[in-house]
């Protein structure tokens, strides 16, 4: 039973695996880490080993008897990945892409796939037949840019998103909405279109906060996994422990 702790830039996210299945998933504050832990390990004590990831900085501590019986792994620029990794600067790629790419290992080998994780900023991750990390794309996530229009304008409203966008908005409301939603389909859908002309059979996934939000306005097909970043941590745990 592995423990998966997820610091991320507002949330962090604690899961349980028994082996490859998911079997308890938490979202938790970053104050409230610690005692979710030490609730955890007060219910399974038998822990075969924990991974931490950190895209953000937050205080947090394991309980002791934790650290002195189970191996912990955190993730950093050194940790064993059961990938190649081609890119030029792996030092500076984040965990959470690392993950994701494990994931996209672990459930497509020999596959070419693109994992699309739409949070903050969008990232997309591509993997290739030989499970080589090639790199990808970041842009700016649905909130990142209602909040830059707001920001970087005089006049203009922060909004937020809706199911649905029309094409020609006919307030500033609606405009804003239809420029920024329209706008990030157009480019998911664009950046797949491309991938699919070099990677004629390519898989795509799409993961993150406002996944869902997303995946049902999108034109291509394409597979929606909330739990696709903790299944590649809990990978790269387990390609860990078995060395």
């Amino acid at each position: 039973m592995n423990l998966i702790i997820d610091v991320g830039n507002t949330l962090s996210k604690v899961a349980v695996f028994q082996q490859n299945e998911l079997t308890e998933k938490f979202t938790v504050e970053k104050p409230d880490l610690s005692k979710k832990i030490e609730n955890i390990f007060s219910r399974h004590p038998d822990l075969d080993g924990v991974i931490i990831s950190k895209v953000s900085q937050a205080e947090f501590s394991l309980p002791q008897n934790l650290q002195k019986k189970t191996p912990v792994i955190n993730l950093h620029a050194e940790t064993l990945l059961p990938f190649e990794n081609l890119y030029a600067t792996p030092q500076t790629l984040g965990a959470d892409r690392k993950a994701l790419v494990a994931a996209a290992v672990k459930e497509y080998p020999g596959k070419s796939v693109l994992v699309i994780d739409a949070g903050t900023c969008i990232t997309y991750d591509f993997k290739n037949e030989k499970d080589q990390y090639l790199g990808g794309a970041i842009s700016p996530g649905l909130k990142m840019r209602f909040k830059a229009l707001n920001a970087f304008t005089a006049n203009l409203p922060l909004v937020e998103a809706q199911e649905e966008a029309e094409l020609i908005g006919d307030s500033t409301l609606t405009s804003i909405r239809s420029g920024v939603v329209k706008g990030i389909l157009k480019e998911i859908d664009g950046v797949i279109e491309e991938y699919k002309e070099k990677y004629p059979e390519l898989v795509t996934i799409i993961t993150g906060g406002d996944a869902q939000f997303l995946s049902i306005n999108l034109k291509n097909s394409i597979f929606a996994n909330s739990n696709f970043l903790l299944e590649g941590l809990n990978h790269i745990l387990e390609f860990n422990i078995s060395r």
